[in-house]
């Protein structure tokens, strides 16, 4: 339906992305002799065969293992560029582990030049590309919604993000005299025939409502007479946690309505990321453990490390771990400080706890209590990025839409946190994190952690 790239786009820029390798390593060359950083190199720069080989090898294979050159995932500019920035960001992690094992005398500046020209070359050519589609595109392919319900508008909403594609949208027809943004009702069902045939239609797509899929059949055999693609979209898909796939079961195509939110490639590269950067942390946060086991257990009575049954991905209780910031009793006291908004929306948590202790207000106001959760996320039971694990008694009180939230590892911080912290409702701090979990990449990961440390330190929204 809206698709700019085919397989001669593809070739294109697999070639073009080979091209830009090449050139990138030929100018960091350059730039490792010319630039005054690191040692100074008083001959030109020879590039070692070792380092050719794998940066050709390693971008291609990452590129292609992350899905980069899959048209379905880069309709969009700004979805290709940031699947490039994070295909390249974990290439070069590669890169630096394979020459650590091959060839350690290559220049640690020359692989940075070489990754941030690479990176920028790949993505300038592709911002030429877009401009050249947007400015010289061939004809428009025109398209009709038939169903002018809720899926309708969402349809609609989403091929008017896509217009530069190369889709119009002409109209849509529907039995009701409802309204699909600022869309002419060309007709009704009936109708269908002879408006695709009268306004030239390209494509139609089905958005009927369930009391109309009876007449589906009778549609879509009556639009098979035309030189019109017809694509349907399942009135069910409001269910989906986050993506539905079509999965061939013995010749018989089945939706799955629970897909992982994360594609085994980015799991795989999230868990990673948890294993390196987590273990570091814990290495390097261990001195503050002691001192903060000791102020907990001065200020008073108690373990000093908390332990608590939370929700985490798809659902699975696991017991996580936080510094005690409360007295002993606190969850026999939780309904004193249970507070709901004007609208009934019940409010995370209270600035006035009267539970939290001297030492406990310390740590949530900087974060520390949060540090024994890096234990959590060593046993893979969190991650570093991700939606806050919920208390049982909380997700018992969700709205079905809210358990939408569970669908990716549960994390230590998360955009719900950069963007409100804990004076935010709880209804609204999961549109935050349904956000996420629709614009996952690593790089979001590393912009979430790079601005946690910010709010951390402004203190703003924690109590």
């Amino acid at each position: 339906m809206v698709r700019r790239q085919g397989a001669t786009y593809t070739l294109l820029a697999i070639i073009l992305d080979v091209l830009c390798t090449l050139s990138a390593l030929a100018f960091s060359g350059y730039l490792r002799a010319a630039l005054p950083f690191g040692a100074l190199i008083e001959s030109e720069v020879v590039l070692p065969p070792t380092l050719i080989a794998l940066a050709i090898l390693i971008w291609l294979i990452v590129f292609f293992t992350l899905s980069v050159y899959d048209p379905r995932r880069n309709v969009r500019l700004l979805d290709e560029v940031r699947h490039v920035l994070s295909a390249s960001f974990f290439a070069l992690l590669v890169l630096a582990g394979a020459l650590y094992f091959t060839d350690r005398d290559v220049s640690r500046l020359l692989v940075v030049y070489l990754a941030a020209l690479d990176t920028t070359l790949r993505v300038l050519w592709r911002l030429v590309v877009h401009l050249i589609f947007a400015r010289g595109r061939v004809k428009a392919r025109r398209a009709l919604i038939v169903g002018g319900g809720e899926l309708g508008q969402q349809i609609a909403e989403t091929l008017h993000g896509y217009a530069w594609a190369g889709v119009v949208l002409v109209g849509f027809l529907d039995d009701q005299e409802s309204a699909v943004l600022d869309l002419p009702h060309l007709g009704k069902l009936a109708e269908a025939h002879r408006i695709v045939k009268a306004h030239a239609i390209d494509e139609v797509i089905i958005t009927l409502p369930y009391r109309d899929y009876e007449r589906l059949n009778d549609l879509i055999l009556e639009l098979q007479r035309l030189p019109v693609q017809v694509r349907v979209a399942p009135n069910y898909l409001n269910l989906v946690l986050y993506r539905a796939t079509v999965e061939d079961f013995g010749g018989v195509p089945l939706i799955n309505l629970r897909d992982p939110a994360l594609t085994i490639y980015q799991r795989t590269v999230k868990r990673a990321f948890d294993l390196i950067i987590g273990t570091l942390s814990l290495i390097l946060s261990a001195p503050l453990w002691a001192g903060i086991w000791l102020a907990i257990r001065l200020d008073s009575s108690g373990a000093a490390l908390f332990k608590q049954v939370r929700v985490g991905e798809n659902g699975k209780p696991f017991t996580m771990y936080k510094f005690r910031t409360m007295t002993h009793d606190a969850e026999a006291r939780q309904a004193e400080v249970l507070r709901y908004d004007e609208h009934g929306n019940l409010i995370h948590k209270a600035i006035d706890d009267p539970r939290v202790t001297r030492v406990g207000k310390f740590l949530r106001r900087t974060s520390l209590d949060e540090l024994p959760q890096l234990i959590n996320v060593l046993k893979g039971e969190m991650s570093l990025v991700g939606p806050r694990p919920e208390v049982l008694w909380m997700v018992e009180k969700y709205q079905a839409w809210q358990l939408k939230r569970f669908a990716v590892p549960q994390g230590m911080t998360g955009w719900w946190q950069i963007n409100g912290r804990s004076d935010k409702p709880m209804h609204l701090h999961t549109e935050d994190d349904l956000y996420y979990i629709q614009n996952y990449s690593i790089l979001l990961d590393l912009v979430i952690l790079w601005r946690t440390l910010f709010v951390v330190v402004r203190r703003k929204g924690a109590f």
